[in-house]
């Protein structure tokens, strides 16, 4: 191979380098613009409750009065100032039935 023909060759291989890296670098702009961010990463937000609430549900199908007593731990937890309120309305309710009975002197 001459000096010209090698010459040649390497300026074809330069252009197809270029031509790729051009290409690289559109496909790189365009998987880094703010609105492909923001969908990759609805995305993957999507698919990992969904696998979340998949791996839930075969767990609770595993085990489901496990399950069954933490979620009404749970709802108690989140409920317990009414119940306390409602505790609190009936202990004084019995207290005070107590209280109302006459009194009897025998003076």
């Amino acid at each position: 191979m001459s000096k010209e023909a090698a010459y040649r060759a390497a300026c074809v291989r330069a252009d197809d380098t270029r031509a790729q890296l051009a290409v690289s670098a559109q496909a790189a702009k365009a998987r880094i613009a703010p609105a492909r961010l923001k969908q990759d990463a609805v995305t993957k937000v999507k698919a990992s409750a969904l696998d979340g609430v998949a791996y839930a549900a075969a767990k609770a199908q595993q085990r489901p009065v496990a399950i069954g007593a933490a979620a009404a731990a749970f709802g108690l937890f989140l409920a317990r100032r009414p119940l306390a309120a409602l505790f609190g309305r009936l202990y004084v309710r019995f207290r005070k039935q107590d209280t109302d009975l006459p009194e009897i002197d025998d003076g």
